[in-house]
């Protein structure tokens, strides 16, 4: 009897010393939500603003101001989106206002700054007195300049030019359109 009890705890301790070394080897892992959707309950913004105004200040001027209806801040992802609508100011050095842009909605990235706009996008630029209208936009913050990689409507006081592909510098005066599909002079 004595060499059963004996037998029955040594298997007892195997048994829980193996229980114990599988569930402490087991790596934790945080569940991680597989879209970057900001609906998603477990994701929800460090910070959330309505009807902001920022301005984007250089040495001692004003080089940009931004204005929209709700902007979101989500620091884990680096992004701020923006929806309700927003408007995007560019001045030059001597704060007279060169360049503006409107859009549904866009997205931030909050490391290299560069912005992604959707919906309805006009860009006007009062120094060439030039309209851009297309669904999509990128600003790159590195390079300056803005590029599509869908349709683009240009209106200038020449010319109006359709296309596929685009790239131009803020003031919209040195642009190319990649795949022209109309020209009306």
């Amino acid at each position: 009897m004595l060499k059963y009890l004996a037998n029955n705890i040594v298997f007892l301790f195997i048994s829980i010393t193996l229980i114990f070394a599988a569930t402490s080897c087991e790596e934790k892992k945080a569940a991680r939500p597989n879209t970057l959707d900001s609906h998603d309950l477990d994701i929800q913004p460090d910070q959330v603003a309505q009807n902001f105004n920022i301005r984007f200040i250089d040495s001692n001027w004003t080089r940009a101001i931004l204005k929209g209806k709700r902007g979101r801040v989500f620091s884990s992802r680096s992004e701020t989106l923006i929806d309700g609508g927003l408007r995007l100011e560019l001045f030059n050095k001597s704060q007279a206002l060169t360049t503006w842009l409107i859009a549904d909605s866009a997205r931030i990235d909050d490391n290299s700054h560069d912005m992604y706009a959707f919906g309805n996008i006009v860009v006007f630029s009062d120094s060439t007195n030039t309209r851009l209208e297309t669904s999509f936009l990128h600003w790159s913050h590195s390079q300056q300049k803005f590029f599509s990689n869908v349709f683009v409507r240009i209106t200038s006081p020449s010319e109006i030019i359709e296309g596929f592909g685009f790239e131009s510098d803020q003031h919209l005066k040195n642009y190319k359109i990649y795949k022209v599909s109309g020209v009306k002079q």
